[in-house]
């Protein structure tokens, strides 16, 4: 008998760490995939669109925002709440830019409740 018990705790423990792990919760994670040419002329406007993926859309789990950076200086942003939340999963921003050299353009989303799966880069060449 107490060995049964001493089995049904072990189970319940290494549940209970393999959904509480970090690894877990990624998959409820905001993540962003980012699309920009690989190169454009100098002084042309480029457009910039980051699709979003994450696994919830409702009050309580969703998107808080989505950034876009370039070359290290914010030029979007989007925030979201309870009472305005994302049209759907997943979801697409855009954004033109006027190229007028090389630039990184880095794009983050963040979910309210286990936060984001970190930022993704892109180059951008001038010719």
């Amino acid at each position: 008998m107490r060995s049964r018990i001493v089995g049904i705790l072990l189970s319940l423990l290494w549940g209970g760490i393999f959904f509480l792990s970090p690894t877990a919760a990624f998959a409820d994670r905001a993540g962003v995939n980012i699309e920009a040419p690989e190169s454009a002329a100098k002084g042309s406007e480029i457009t910039i669109r980051v699709t979003v993926t994450h696994s919830g859309n409702t009050s309580r789990h969703h998107v808080d925002w989505v950034k876009i950076w370039v070359n290290q200086q914010e030029l979007a942003k989007w925030e979201y709440g309870p009472s305005n939340l994302p049209e759907g999963l997943p979801f697409t921003r855009e954004v033109k830019y006027k190229l007028d050299g090389d630039v990184e353009i880095k794009a983050e989303a963040n979910c309210n409740l286990h936060g984001g799966k970190g930022p993704k880069t892109v180059r951008v060449r001038a010719q």
